[in-house]
């Protein structure tokens, strides 16, 4: 399958900041002399998420200098990460779209290494700070939250939390982005079959300002994780889970039940605790058995409704049953995007 770079392939940069007013110009210019030595038409997308500095301004005074190549839009208050990068691949309009922390910590230079992976036939490339310049209780808990998610999802980095990553367009335009699942963009496209890659980066320490992110990033971390976890094995089949979790809690009811029996019979005191924990635990285990019949019904409308499956390659496609978004000429042997699968 060729899926290399088209040379006259374009890029967008999508860099979120907040309170960044002294590092919004010397990143313009890098990301400009970086990727004028590639030879790609480009564009920078910065998001203001709130800054409560000059930050604005400075972006302001870039966008009128190089009206070609920035776009800038600017939240009214604090909105985090995703609402950022949600925005930034929602007006991004290149081949290859980019995103990037605003801190310098991440050095443009790497860009062309990036494209020569993607090149390779991966759809995602993510940076792996190796060697980071910060301090050990940010990058202890990191590292431990890569491991367990690599082993949750399957999706093997090593620096999922990276900001450093390329896309190839197909992957921002299908993935939904929400809360703090900025950090889960290779695990949930992995479920749409993108191919993910890893390469070393150089990480440099923070000159301005100071890290946006505190303890409470941790136990946010490890939520979404499970999150993904659960989406991943169970998001077409919801009752896979709800049955097995109310299979354990009826089997625990029962059990309560005839160990209450059983005391009863031999003249124990005591044993309504035992009968109505046991009652209470199958009455939970039928109301989420429940639950997940409700669920599987929502699942069972939306694929009846029409299903999104991504597509790589086709031909003859001719099929009533299937009809592609964007639309395919008859013959084409290679396509990147969506079927639409009717009932």
């Amino acid at each position: 399958m060729n899926k290399q770079i088209n040379k006259f392939a374009t890029l967008s940069f999508i860099i979120p900041a907040m309170n960044e007013e002294k590092t919004i110009k010397t990143l313009y210019n890098q990301i400009r002399e970086n990727v004028n030595a590639v030879r790609h038409s480009w564009e920078v997308i910065f998001i203001d998420d709130g800054s409560t500095d000059n930050t604005w301004g400075e972006m302001k005074k870039l966008a009128m200098r190089s009206s070609l190549h920035v776009k800038i839009y600017k939240f009214p208050k604090n909105r985090g990460k995703a609402d950022a990068l949600a925005l930034g691949y929602a007006k991004s309009s290149g081949d290859i779209v980019f995103t990037m922390d605003a801190d310098l910590q991440d050095d443009p230079k790497e860009i062309p290494r990036f494209i020569a992976q993607l090149d390779e036939g991966y759809d995602i490339v993510s940076g792996w700070k190796r060697k980071r310049f910060d301090p050990w209780h940010k990058v202890l808990p990191s590292r431990v939250f890569n491991a367990m998610l690599s082993k949750v999802t399957g999706v093997k980095l090593h620096d999922h939390n990276c900001g450093f990553k390329a896309y190839r367009k197909a992957v921002v335009k299908s993935l939904p982005m929400y809360g703090d699942m900025h950090r889960m963009v290779p695990s949930l496209a992995s479920f749409k079959g993108f191919k993910t890659a890893e390469i070393e980066v150089e990480h440099h320490a923070r000159i301005h300002g100071e890290s946006k992110y505190g303890w409470g990033r941790i136990f946010i971390g490890f939520m979404d994780m499970t999150t993904v976890g659960f989406l991943q094995r169970f998001r077409n089949c919801p009752m896979h889970f709800a049955g097995k979790v109310a299979g354990v809690l009826a089997g625990l009811g029962v059990g309560l039940l005839l160990a209450a029996c059983v005391l009863g019979i031999i003249g124990v005191a005591g044993v309504s605790t035992l009968v109505i924990t046991g009652a209470f635990s199958i009455l939970v285990g039928i109301l989420t058995c429940t639950q997940g019949l409700m669920l599987e019904q929502q699942v069972y409308k939306s694929m009846n409704n029409g299903r999104k499956i991504r597509v790589e390659e086709s031909m003859n496609t001719d099929s009533e049953l299937v009809s592609y978004r964007p639309k395919m000429m008859r013959h084409s042997t290679r396509f990147v995007g969506e079927a639409t699968l009717s009932r």
